[in-house]
């Protein structure tokens, strides 16, 4: 059963409705998720001196931040097609928090490590996100709108990583906290933010165009949850979902590894900042791997941009000619910024990569809406569940005494390129590809009395 009244344009100025503000809503709420899942990485070093962290136990760290995502992305996509993205979100920010706040009370590796890991649940908000918006958007802009959601959304992990450094420093230059309080008060801070956010989701959004998911239920516009049983393993069951997990592992896990590393790569493979004090290099460090994340302004929009017009003019099949081209180049550039030894020549190679990678997110999700209408969460889930498992492999090669860490990006490079042949098996049935198109008509030449969203972004 199809929602109706999905919006086919997106106003980027109008919050009165339902579509628009679960639109901003979700965004700004992955954006809060994503900054305090990654709000501890700017301050590692920080934290690495107070516990005398060794590298294998930095690396750890960083397996650990994502590794529950891949569980919490499962379960949350399940959740969502049960009670509906209103509930799942308000619940996953409240409970969320609590790890992120919780992280202050870590006085050794051991109790660092097990909130850095439960801190990671978080991180399912992403799943949310893409299903919200898929829900609000009709074909013709579901993926601009995924894409600028989740874009948005992950920008919070390039901020994060250059204002935990000033908030780290408010706490310690103004208020006088010592390196210990300060890093502890900022992620409390954090964690405060996202609690009330979950509240604020509770009461300005809704499920779906119409309504919430209960009222639509009862009022026989959506099916029962009995009779959604099975759903799930027919999704386990498609080929093209795990293709998918992949290739989502090979660009959202290899962003998710850069935001855990940038800063310390930066720190330790650099000589500019040898001669820094502590503070001074640690706030540098952030401006200079936030400008990785920073790209997601645009960047991954580009992606859902390019895959709504490719699938405009040649279809589904469109859609993913357009994915293998976004994360083949990730690849290159990957290895490209791998070998850039100086800091003049790092930062462009970086930025361009950083283009790469989201665009290939974006791209990524401008075909999941299409899998499987009926079981859209699972789907959404499971492909989001492959961006962590894949940052939790990409994590293996940074706890290793035996590669360095441009060695492991090189390698992590040549994998991302290799990843980009298995869109190959991501393929549409021909009336797949027909109910797109008269869907993608209908969208662009609606009806009177269709809802309508004027004026556009991206179309």
């Amino acid at each position: 059963m199809e929602l109706q009244n999905k919006a086919t344009r997106i106003n980027l100025f109008n919050f009165s409705t339902p579509q628009m503000r679960a639109f901003h809503m979700s965004w700004f709420a992955f954006f809060l998720c994503f900054f305090a899942w990654f709000g501890i990485a700017p301050l590692m070093n920080i934290v690495r001196e107070e516990m005398s962290l060794t590298k294998e136990q930095i690396g750890w760290c960083i397996i650990g931040s994502v590794a529950i995502t891949v569980i919490a992305r499962l379960f949350i996509g399940w959740l969502c097609d049960q009670i509906g993205p209103r509930l799942a979100y308000t619940w996953l920010l409240v409970l969320g928090a609590i790890p992120v706040m919780g992280i202050g009370f870590a006085h050794d590796y051991t109790t660092f490590l097990i909130f850095r890991i439960a801190i990671g649940a978080i991180g399912a908000a992403f799943v949310i996100t893409q299903y919200h918006t898929s829900l609000m958007f009709a074909p013709n802009c579901v993926g601009t709108a995924n894409a600028t959601t989740a874009g948005w959304g992950n920008l919070g992990g390039g901020v994060t990583q250059m204002v935990m450094p000033l908030i780290f420093g408010l706490f310690v230059g103004i208020l006088g906290f010592s390196d210990s309080i300060g890093w502890r008060a900022s992620m409390f801070l954090a964690g405060l933010v996202c609690a009330l956010t979950g509240i604020a989701y509770y009461f300005l959004t809704q499920d779906a165009p119409d309504g919430n998911f209960k009222e639509l239920r009862e009022a026989g516009k959506m099916p029962q949850k009995a009779q959604q049983k099975g759903q799930f393993l027919n999704v386990c069951k498609d080929h093209r979902v795990w293709a998918l997990f992949v290739i989502y592992g090979a660009c959202f896990g290899i962003e998710l590894t850069i935001n855990n590393v940038a800063a310390l790569y930066f720190l330790d493979y650099f000589d500019y900042f040898k001669s820094m004090d502590t503070t001074k290099a640690v706030k540098m460090a952030g401006l200079f791997a936030g400008m990785f994340g920073l790209m997601n302004i645009f960047a991954r929009t580009l992606g859902g941009i390019f895959g709504d017009r490719f699938g405009q003019k040649w279809g589904l099949s469109g859609r993913v000619k357009w994915l293998f081209i976004a994360v083949f180049c990730e690849g290159i550039a990957l290895m490209i910024f791998s070998q850039m030894s100086v800091l003049a020549m790092a930062l462009p190679s970086l930025i361009v990569f950083s283009l790469f990678v989201q665009m290939s997110e974006g791209a990524t999700y401008s075909v999941v809406p299409f899998i499987n209408k009926k079981a859209l969460g699972a789907v959404s889930g499971i492909v989001g569940a492959g961006g962590n498992a894949g940052a939790v492999t990409a994590g293996f090669l940074f706890k290793t005494q035996a590669i360095n860490w441009p060695t492991a990006l090189f390698i992590l490079g040549a994998i991302v390129t290799c990843c980009a042949f298995l869109t190959f098996l991501v393929r549409f049935s021909e009336e797949m590809e027909e109910e797109a198109r008269l869907a993608n008509e209908s969208a662009l030449a609606p009806q009177p009395g269709e809802q309508e969203l004027a004026p556009s972004m991206g179309q």
